[in-house]
């Protein structure tokens, strides 16, 4: 084997590697050997076909095969010779072969660069920490409150008005041909005025209403609508107006706490203080680990492996582009937010790099046990379909290894604060709970709002199972 290197150019390796022809015969001469022990040819027993005779039957077929473990076993030495550290899979290409000739090909190898980690023992770090207050216990309380109303029937005889809930009956027909169809009727249905949960138009013509009309309501259906024998066409319903309830937000004691399953109402109160002093404590957590991570970026600057940065723009920006598709935002990213994604991605691969290098350095390593945590965590968010994620991340290794990853960069993350010394700084909730604008981007480039990079930044890529339970279809009037 000769190898000849092409070119060097920053971290790619271009490589020009010959196999000589005596080499490939004497590969097809052994592969064809060990074929030769379990096929069967009339005349010859298992293991005695001679090898002239399984060279012309069978050369051509194992040919292809021998050629790929051959580029495969000879690339892997070049590698291991010249200690290359690739940061991807080779770029592998043939250039010349023909039988009886050498093979030829050339390898482009793409390597890990070389960069010293910084000191990190002694490190100081400010964590910024806030208690919640008792405004902002009750804040939460009466949120709760709200978000447990009840509906009860209005006192007087007060017309309708957004927001109140309607019991009536309704029966619908096209107008163009006065027929009901399926589903454009119903008794007793209790509605929200102002939900949106009927088509459009329909829960406006009862706003104004008291209980005892009868209310004809006239609509179209969507050109879009689901139901095709109503898309687009005229309805006509009459409406029976039975009562009218409105909300009533019912009041933080005893009676609320034992409803939302707790003893009484200082129970409540102690579970929401325990759970907002969680969520400030992963503000905490989440500042302190931003200030960690600015500090090894400003303090490593080497150039990464391309392949790596092209692959981690690719990610944000098809994350970015499944964002703007799911809240209909047809606006194509701009050359500015491209610019911005690109500087993210290379900053996320180098962090990824040094964080790498200090956890193997110090042999940080997720445990099978680490791997189950997480798993379980993931499924408790999806109530009733545990098995389905479970099963999801048994079958499907590049998901799993999603898990590992930022579970390896929390181990290395917790191990450099362990060395660090980190000071308390008592803060507001307001200012630990602000959005910094600027921790996202380039420090040289400001923004007066919330940009496309920074959203990028702010979210991981995750690879999850589709198994979130899918909302209860409504009536078709309602649509």
């Amino acid at each position: 084997m000769q190898v000849k290197e092409v070119k060097q150019d920053g971290l790619t390796h271009e490589l020009e590697i010959t196999i000589g022809s005596k080499e490939i015969d004497e590969r097809i001469d052994a592969r064809l050997k060990e074929v030769s022990k379990t096929v069967r040819i009339a005349g010859f027993r298992p293991g005695k076909v001679p090898l002239q005779v399984m060279k012309s039957k069978y050369g051509k077929a194992v040919l292809g095969e021998v050629l790929e473990l051959a580029v495969n076993e000879t690339s892997d030495k070049v590698i291991k010779d010249k200690k290359l550290k690739p940061a991807l899979q080779p770029k592998i290409e043939v250039k010349e072969f023909d039988e009886g000739k050498d093979l030829v090909y050339s390898m482009a190898v793409e390597v890990m660069p070389e960069f010293k980690v910084k000191e990190i023992k002694g490190l100081k770090l400010t964590k910024q920490v806030a208690e919640p207050a008792k405004k902002d216990i009750d804040e939460s309380l009466q949120k709760i409150a709200e978000s447990n109303e009840v509906t009860a029937p209005i006192s007087g005889e007060r017309a309708t008005k957004k927001g109140d809930t309607v019991l009536i009956d309704f029966h619908g027909r096209t107008a163009d041909d006065n027929v009901e169809h399926p589903g454009m009727h119903a008794h007793g249905h209790k509605l929200k005025l102002g939900s949106g949960q009927f088509i459009p138009g329909f829960e406006e013509q009862l706003i104004g209403k008291k209980a005892g009309e009868k209310v004809e309501v006239k609509v179209s259906f969507p050109e879009n609508y689901g139901a095709a024998e109503l898309s687009g066409r005229d309805a006509i319903f009459d409406v029976d107006l039975h009562e009218i309830h409105e909300a009533k937000t019912p009041k933080v004691d005893d009676e609320l706490a034992k409803a939302l399953g707790l003893e009484d109402e200082k129970a409540l109160r102690a579970a929401v203080e325990e759970q907002s002093k969680k969520e400030l404590d992963q503000y905490s957590r989440m500042k302190l680990k931003r200030d960690l991570l600015d500090h090894l970026d400003e303090n490593h600057t080497f150039d990464v492996p391309s392949g790596m940065l092209d692959m981690e723009f690719e990610n944000i920006k098809r994350q970015i582009e499944m964002d703007k598709q799911y809240n209909n935002n047809a606006e194509e990213l701009t050359e500015d937010e491209l610019a911005e994604l690109k500087q993210i991605a290379e900053r996320r691969v180098r962090l990824g790099l040094v964080l790498s290098e200090i956890g193997n350095a110090n042999n940080i390593t997720v445990s099978d046990a680490d791997l189950q945590k997480a798993v379980i965590m993931e499924a408790q968010k999806y109530p009733g379909q545990e098995k389905q994620v479970f099963d999801f991340y048994s079958k499907n290794r590049q998901a799993l290894d999603s898990l590992r990853a930022p579970l390896f960069e929390e181990k290395v993350v917790d191990f450099i604060l362990e060395l660090a010394e980190v000071s308390e700084k008592k803060v507001s909730i307001e200012e630990l709970t602000a959005e910094e604008e600027e921790d996202a981007k380039p420090k040289k480039k400001a923004a007066a709002k919330k940009s496309t990079a920074k959203k990028a930044d702010d979210k991981k890529d995750d690879d999850k199972p589709a198994a979130k339970k899918a909302p209860a279809k409504k009536k078709a009037a309602a649509k």
